[in-house]
């Protein structure tokens, strides 16, 4: 079902699912020691997908799909990805920065794996009912945040600032945002709107973490056709083309350059050799390589 405005959802559905299987991709990058993320499994299996509690226990046949398609190369995309927003919060603490905020955090458990530093504070910023799942399971396996953790249950789309600042948000300290997966998922002004609103929110020495897809018609043109299809081969009700906003946008990097931000984009080819890891050569993944991994340090 096609976005509305004020639409829901849960963790099984809609945008929602897209969170739960980047999860199950996370898990598999910890399985391959990719990346150290123990909680993605447990969150997941917790939610109760059924195509991804399949992948997790080997029913899912990818190389049924593509025989390039295989849980490795799944788990190198995502430990590319994880591997970016890690080292991006674990800079911001090394240089002293002591206050985080995590976007749409659905179920990252940055707060709970990530060695933050003294006094630091990490704010979870999602819907209700997605930080209350998260957080009665992750407490019911008797996981531990490494921090100070403070959920701030608000939808993007409400004023979530003002309930940031409610949560004792401090905006004139220096902050670590995070914005993993969420860009294409938001119209094109509410993608300026938070953008404006982390600007507003941040003091000098503030740093920024996000990813830019230029080209979303892939989501919706004869190449998304492949994805669907896949998608439906392995179980999955998910329509990207449904989910994705299109329409003119501002490129990050200039949007952000222009108030204040000094700005580092990385293309998706080059992240994966900086990891030591070949970009494969499948039409799946030509949808994703013009993706770029975008930081930024703000200097006001």
């Amino acid at each position: 079902m096609a976005r509305t405005e004020g639409d829901s959802w849960d963790l099984a559905s809609s945008v929602g699912a897209t969170a739960t299987m980047v999860a199950a991709q996370r898990a598999l990058g910890h399985r391959e020691k990719l990346i150290d993320d123990p909680y993605a499994e447990p969150l997941v299996r917790a939610v109760g997908v059924d195509l991804f509690t399949r992948m997790l226990d080997g029913d899912v046949d990818f190389t049924a799909l593509d025989p390039e398609f295989t849980p490795r190369r799944a788990a190198e995309g995502m430990a590319v990805r994880t591997r970016f927003f890690d080292q991006m919060f674990l800079d911001g603490a090394a240089a002293g920065v002591r206050q985080a905020v995590i976007l749409a955090a659905g179920l990252d458990a940055r707060g709970y794996r990530l060695a933050w530093g003294d006094g630091a504070v990490v704010y979870e910023v999602d819907q209700p009912e997605v930080v209350e799942f998260k957080t009665t399971t992750l407490s019911g396996i008797g996981a531990e945040p490494t921090t100070t953790r403070r959920t701030v249950a608000i939808d993007l789309r409400e004023d979530w600032p003002k309930a940031l600042r409610d949560n004792g948000f401090d905006p004139n300290q220096p902050t670590s945002w995070s914005a993993e997966g969420l860009l294409i998922y938001l119209p094109p002004q509410a993608q300026d709107a938070l953008f404006d609103n982390i600007t507003a929110l941040s003091a000098p020495g503030s740093r920024l973490a996000t990813e830019h897809v230029p080209d979303l018609t892939a989501f919706t043109d004869e190449r998304s056709q492949l994805l669907r299809d896949r998608l439906k081969q392995m179980g999955s009700d998910i329509e990207m083309a449904d989910l994705v906003y299109q329409g003119e946008r501002h490129d990050p990097v200039e949007y952000l350059r222009a108030r204040g931000w000094q700005v580092t984009a990385v293309p998706n080819r080059e992240a994966y050799a900086a990891n030591g890891f070949d970009y494969p050569d499948d039409e799946l993944s030509k949808m994703m390589g013009d993706l770029r991994y975008v930081s930024a340090v703000y200097a006001g």
